[in-house]
């Protein structure tokens, strides 16, 4: 069981993209889900979650502003949309979902028991 994104591609500076995740079988129960990046040479660093319900969500410092996390459970989509795009959000975007309840540290990879495979985001100057 894991996701699958898809909507990343090549886009200039100031623009915009967005971003889906689904699942690549059956459908499982997802409660948090979460957006994380790693650009060539770096860590995988965190970018948003979401929790269950979509009331709550959560977003690094740099992006805050300009990113968008969304879901939709009835189709199984968790989104970001990114908008205002600089040359530093390039990098590779992978989403993650947590399969237990309770979860509370939304801002570490550890949380998360299902990942995608990435996305290429690729912002021009």
């Amino acid at each position: 069981v894991s996701l699958v994104e898809s909507g990343g591609g090549l886009v200039q500076a100031g623009g915009s993209v967005r971003l889906s995740c689904v699942p690549s079988g059956p459908t499982f129960r997802r409660y948090v889900e979460a957006w994380f990046r790693q650009a060539p040479g770096k860590e995988r660093e965190f970018v948003a979650a979401i929790s269950w319900s979509g009331s709550s969500t959560m977003y690094a410092d740099s992006v805050k502003g300009r990113f968008a996390i969304s879901r939709d459970n009835a189709r199984s989509t968790l989104y970001l949309q990114m908008n205002s795009l600089k040359p530093d959000d390039t990098a590779v975007y992978y989403c993650a979902a947590d399969g237990q309840p309770g979860s509370s540290d939304y801002y570490s990879p550890a949380t998360y028991d299902y990942w995608g495979q990435g996305t290429q985001v690729t912002v021009s100057s």
